[in-house]
């Protein structure tokens, strides 16, 4: 396997600008991209599993052969995002080790072991006249991402993408731009090495933001784009988007602990959901705690996230159980923190909490820990989010969790892929109709 320094030069992507460029030359790159991605998807419509399979392990392979010049981009990333005073929760997404690098190339891995959607039938019938209908699963065709610190969505963009038939166009962050671009130049030099179009997968520039606009207005030449990031981010691309948009939301998750609940377990959910890594969009930012078991839990939770270093911002009634916490603002109920901080409140009722969750929530995930089953069923069947999970973690709302292989984001929106978006939420349909020379009457 090549490494980065043996790649041909004419087949790696462009470099991403260091300055802006005039406005019309960035339009013109970012559509020319765009339609050398539409030659490349046609191409990758075509292929085989087995081709298809065979090229992600060699993207696997690449990545871990190139770990050294990937790691060498990555540590220029961080130092200018220290420099800029980047918050430490994007600084974790940013960085990458040797750890983290193997852990995308497994990511490659498991989609190649996932069956392919490519040609799945979705239904399929026999009229009375004789026309046989199917309806099939087919490739997108060019997919952009706009997406902020997370290196991780370069390679899972482009490897699911690649199972699924599609086209990658990415737009990266300007903090990621040494890191994104060598992974892309490690990805297109594998590809071309399959005998593959180096072009199934693009960086676009990304330090000047007309860029995005570029992308997200390329009707006709880009047929879906997916937004990943934070609020503002994924705002400005829905609201300003002429081609169609999958909305991955922010995660303002929270975690109800019902009048039922095993106070134990409940300790361990809590303390999962907020500090396994709180820097990413399933990590609870609420706690609600039924009023029956407030005074026997409150002040045993505080107490075990004040010693797992998170604030909790609590409303009157938490904080009278746990003085050392901090008075909560309305805003604090609203915020998706992404750090060690979580808001905290007793209410009476699970309907109390099902409101709550209804006034403040995001729709990506919400908990609750229960042994009364009548509560768990009625917190799922209320709770409008992409995910709802009973007496479990809501660090499990992810596409590697949930058997994708690797996710290209969370959707909380509710037409064509809610949740967790794999393989077959890169996909679109098409019906296929066979006849014998049939003709409609009238």
């Amino acid at each position: 396997m090549s490494t980065v320094a043996d790649t041909d030069p004419a087949v790696r992507t462009p470099s991403a600008r260091t300055e802006p460029q005039p406005v019309d030359s960035l339009r013109e790159e970012v559509h020319a991209a765009a339609r050398r991605a539409r030659v490349a998807a046609g191409h990758l419509a075509l292929l085989r599993r087995a081709e298809k399979d065979h090229a992600l392990l060699a993207l696997a392979d690449a990545l871990r052969a190139n770990a050294e010049p990937i790691l060498a981009a990555n540590a220029e990333d961080i130092r200018a995002a220290r420099d800029s005073g980047m918050a430490s929760a994007l600084v974790d997404r940013l960085a990458l080790d040797e750890q983290r690098i193997e852990g995308i190339a497994g990511g490659l891995v498991k989609v190649a072991a996932l069956p392919d959607p490519v040609g799945e039938v979705v239904r399929g019938s026999t009229l009375a006249n004789g026309l046989s209908l199917r309806q099939l699963r087919v490739p997108m065709g060019v997919v952009g991402m706009v997406y902020e610190a997370r290196p991780n969505v370069t390679v899972d963009a482009a490897g699911l993408a690649l199972k699924s038939g599609n086209a990658a166009l990415l737009r990266g962050s300007s903090s990621a731009v040494h890191t994104n671009t060598v992974l892309v130049e490690v990805l297109r030099a594998a590809l071309t090495e399959e005998g593959l179009p180096a072009d199934a997968v693009q960086l676009l520039p990304c330090t000047d933001r007309a860029s995005v606009h570029h992308l997200i207005t390329a009707r006709g030449l880009v047929d879906l784009v997916i937004p990943r990031g934070g609020s503002g981010l994924i705002s400005s691309v829905v609201l300003g988007a002429t081609v169609p948009t999958v909305e991955t939301g922010i995660g303002n998750c929270h975690v109800y602990v019902d009048a039922a609940a095993d106070l134990d377990v409940a300790e361990r959910i809590v303390l999962n959901s907020k500090v396994r890594r709180p820097s990413v969009c399933n990590s609870a930012e609420t706690v609600l705690v039924h009023a029956d078991v407030a005074e026997q839990f409150v002040p045993a939770i505080a107490a075990s996230l004040h010693l797992a270093g998170v604030t909790v911002h609590a409303d009157e009634r938490f904080l009278a159980l746990a003085p050392g916490c901090l008075p909560a603002t309305d805003e604090d109920f609203d915020t998706e923190y992404l750090s060690l901080d979580i808001a905290a409140a007793v209410v009476d009722s699970l309907d109390d909490a099902i409101a709550h969750i209804a006034e403040h929530g995001s729709q990506h995930t919400e908990a609750i820990v229960t042994t009364d089953l009548a509560a768990a069923n009625a917190f799922t069947a209320r709770v409008d989010a992409a995910a709802v999970i009973v007496n479990a973690s809501t660090g499990f709302t992810d596409g590697e969790e949930f058997g994708m292989g690797a996710e290209i984001g969370i959707s909380t929106q509710k037409l064509h892929a809610r949740g967790p978006m794999g393989l077959a939420e890169l996909t679109t349909t098409k019906w296929v109709v066979w006849g014998d020379g049939q003709v409609r009457p009238g």
